[in-house]
């Protein structure tokens, strides 16, 4: 059964997403020929509800998909990112070693075969999980009534702790059948019982718990190891490190923030954009929920004043009038010197997806849905600010001391108009639990394409 599903993958990804697999390849040649080195990257996933972590070398050529920290149970569009990635990953080994062809049944054969196995690389796909977004974000998350009653909502995800969290039965009556099922709700108050009060650490048990399903059903191995940014990673790093560095660089004075603006394509008129946001003493760090403004001294990077205040977030795509709320007031102010000479320890912060992903180890990224379910100015600053930086905005000699290249990485999409929805409700955020057939999604197919990155 599993076979056959694999199979129906394989056929229609090699036909719907071909040009993606062409452009990948040659991406993946390219890498090779020059050789290129970067710094050893250390990664986890969970096996049977223990962390597990690995040590990726230099010569690893990375493709990055994502899940989210805003829901503990697994969606249609995480599980179809994650698996697009995956067959991404295996076709860049497969045709990198044997050519580009026209495929034929004993390249499908080989393709199945080396899906059901933990990819070897050198073309490995992994997860760049984003731990300061809020852990109610989408107002899908089962536990949203005691996380907001724990004052928790405002916070970013990598700072929540499960000791007071629960299951609201509210949320389970309400959104039975399309966001959450019986099973995985007994599977949350099972994870939670055995947590150890981390909460990604709780949610990412949950989604490979999950994905081991998943895996059996498409009959491809999913265990895709993971990197949490930006909060856990700052926090491993001492100041002389890769994000601390990006944040000194662009605080450096008036002309580096206004470079980062400009790969915003924000004015500096205002001066009301963060490019990290400073985290309350009582623990908030929602960028929504966040105000701020910088102010300088000539060209001087005077003071930064941030006021937290209680914001809504974002509906689920069921009820469009239950949003999620990020809950918290606080105000206070940080020095210019504490961001040109930044310390993690001393001053916690998030910085802007823009900045902070130049130190993921990507070469290809998976975007999902841009256009009609991710933003496309999200996209356009993530590109300008490497084209920037080659020529030394707003942070400089990246390569140079860090070994970081600046070059685009592939942009690759998953087509809105082939996203995995809920055969019913017709909502990609379904958790995979309220399909009573999963492995029928094969036969939904999925095309991946090339984004543009002069559109």
């Amino acid at each position: 059964m599993a076979d056959d599903v694999c199979q129906t993958l394989v056929k229609d990804f090699l036909r719907s997403s071909w040009q993606s697999v062409e452009a990948l390849v040659e991406k993946v040649e390219r890498f090779k020929e020059a050789e290129i080195r970067r710094k050893p990257v250390s990664m986890f996933l969970f096996e049977n509800g223990h962390k597990v972590t690995r040590i990726f070398n230099g010569g690893f050529f990375f493709l990055r998909g994502s899940v989210e920290y805003s829901n503990p149970q697994l969606t249609l569009e995480e599980v179809q990112g994650i698996i697009g990635a995956r067959m991404l990953a295996t076709c860049g080994n497969y045709f990198s070693s044997y050519g580009l062809r026209e495929p034929d049944g004993t390249d499908i054969g080989e393709l199945c075969e080396a899906l059901r196995k933990p990819s070897e690389g050198p073309v490995i796909s992994f997860l760049l999980n984003t731990d300061d977004i809020e852990p109610d974000r989408y107002s899908m998350n089962p536990l949203k009534e005691s996380i907001v009653a724990s004052g928790q909502s405002a916070f970013p995800a990598a700072y929540v702790r499960t000791e007071n969290l629960q299951v609201d039965q509210q949320f389970v009556d309400k959104y039975a059948g399309n966001l959450i099922c019986p099973s995985e709700v007994e599977l949350i108050n099972r994870k939670l019982e055995s947590s150890k009060g981390s909460y990604v650490d709780f949610v990412d048990s949950m989604k490979y718990a999950q994905l081991e399903v998943v895996s059996e059903t498409f009959g491809v191995d999913l265990g895709v190891y993971a990197l949490r940014m930006p909060i856990a990673t700052l926090q491993a790093e001492t100041k002389d490190d890769l994000l601390h560095y990006i944040i000194r660089e662009v605080h450096r004075d008036y002309e580096s923030i206004s470079q980062a603006y400009n790969c915003m394509r924000r004015s500096m008129t205002k001066r009301k954009t963060l490019l990290t946001v400073p985290h309350s003493k009582k623990g908030y760090g929602s960028k929504r929920a966040a105000r701020g403004k910088l102010h300088f001294e000539g060209l001087k990077l005077k003071s930064v004043t941030v006021k937290y205040q209680t914001t809504r977030l974002y509906p689920n795509e069921i009820d469009p009038t239950d949003v999620s709320i990020a809950k918290g007031e606080d105000s206070f102010s940080v020095s210019g010197e504490e961001l040109a000479d930044y310390s993690f320890s001393e001053t916690p912060s998030s910085p802007q997806f823009f900045l902070y992903s130049l130190g993921s180890p990507e070469n290809v990224v998976l975007w999902h849905g841009i256009g009609a379910f991710a933003a496309p100015k999200l996209l356009q600053s993530y590109v300008s600010v490497r084209e920037s930086c080659r020529v030394g905005q707003p942070v400089r000699d990246l390569q140079q001391k860090y070994g970081v290249r600046t070059d685009v990485p592939l942009q690759l999409n998953l087509v809105p108009e082939h996203m995995w929805i809920h055969p019913v409700h017709r909502n990609i955020d379904s958790s995979i639990g309220c399909v009573e057939k999963l492995e029928n999604l094969a036969h939904r197919g999925m095309k991946i394409e090339k984004i543009s990155i002069l559109e």
